[in-house]
């Protein structure tokens, strides 16, 4: 037979189905059953359907509880999955599939690969060792060596946590461990990123680092324990021990906040609170606040300010 209703099952194995949903259904060229092992085997062209969930491979078991209800649907030598949600689709590839019945869970181990399109052009792609998808509250939690393509942006972390609407759009994506942004000729670096789609927030915590190459080619790096940028604003922040590289400019302090060109909409505008200061070649400024502006080249420093100028005194003496 081709095609095994769960109803089926229960009526040749004498299994209840009370509590498995209506809309499953398994297909394949041939199954048995293992009473010891208390496992159904599936073999050739497997498909199971979960509501819009489908997984298909070539072999498969799924294991019956005590209680005789069906839990774990195991599929081996590299399955894949697929779930289409309006226009999007997601699929999901590895050496192991698992699909918990009774949860609800999509479990894939070893070489796992996600991929969502649009149509027929691909969205993002996600691979790690292991990929966790909820199909209750749409979150997919991917554990190690974790890569995700978006466009032209690539990420790097030890895990990632992304939760997506019923429709398949992000709502938020978290980076765990050694986590690493790039796009094009900027990336960052931090403990862990989160991405709030809605708010169009990004927020960095932990050893941040945040590089980026000007318009006048012109290397711009930011070292903090935490960053924020809002899409929306344009605005970026960066708190807890700041420290800025800007061509021969050298700033610190405590807190920095980041404001675009009012006519070109780019950043230019760097502001530093609390003590800080900021040095250009053998001259350094100590001030309560600073203004430091990209193009044109300049500074403001007020409050308590000092310049101290290295060497003076001993280029001085040399003079005489």
């Amino acid at each position: 037979m081709k095609k095994f209703l769960i109803t089926i099952f229960a009526v040749i194995i004498g299994i209840t189905t009370a509590a498995i949903a209506s809309d499953l259904i398994i297909e394949s060229d041939t199954q048995s059953y293992n009473e010891k092992d208390s496992k159904i085997n599936f073999d050739g062209n497997v498909t199971v359907t979960l509501d819009d969930v489908h997984v298909v491979g070539d072999k498969a078991d799924v294991t019956v509880t005590k209680k005789n209800k069906l839990d774990v649907a195991t599929f081996y030598e590299k399955p894949y999955a697929y779930q289409i949600q309006v226009n999007k689709k997601r699929e999901v590839k590895a050496n192991i599939l698992k699909l918990s019945l009774i949860t609800k869970i999509l479990k894939a181990e070893g070489d796992t690969q996600s991929i969502v399109t649009d149509g027929k052009e691909p969205l993002v792609m996600i691979t790690a060792d292991e990929q966790e998808y909820d199909l209750n509250t749409n979150i997919l939690t991917a554990i190690g060596g974790v890569i995700i393509k978006y466009q032209d942006v690539q990420t790097y972390s030890d895990k990632a946590v992304i939760l997506t609407n019923k429709n398949g759009e992000l709502k938020k994506l978290d980076l765990y461990g050694n986590a690493k942004v790039q796009e094009k000729a900027s990336n960052a670096e931090a403990d862990h990123f989160t991405y709030d789609a809605v708010k169009e927030e990004l927020y960095a915590e932990g050893n941040t680092m945040s590089h980026t190459v000007t318009d006048d080619n012109i290397p711009l790096t930011v070292k903090s324990r935490y960053q924020q940028y809002n899409k929306g604003t344009n605005i970026y922040n960066a708190s807890g021990n700041v420290r800025v590289w800007y061509d021969d400019y050298y700033a610190k302090g405590p807190k920095m906040n980041v404001y675009p060109d009012s006519k070109t909409n780019k950043f230019n505008e760097v502001y530093f609170t609390g003590r800080s200061m900021i040095n250009q070649e053998d001259k350094t400024i100590y001030a309560d606040k600073i203004k430091m502006i990209l193009k044109p080249k300049d500074f403001y420093a007020e409050g308590n300010t000092k310049t101290v100028i290295q060497n003076i005194k001993k280029e001085s003496l040399d003079g005489e």
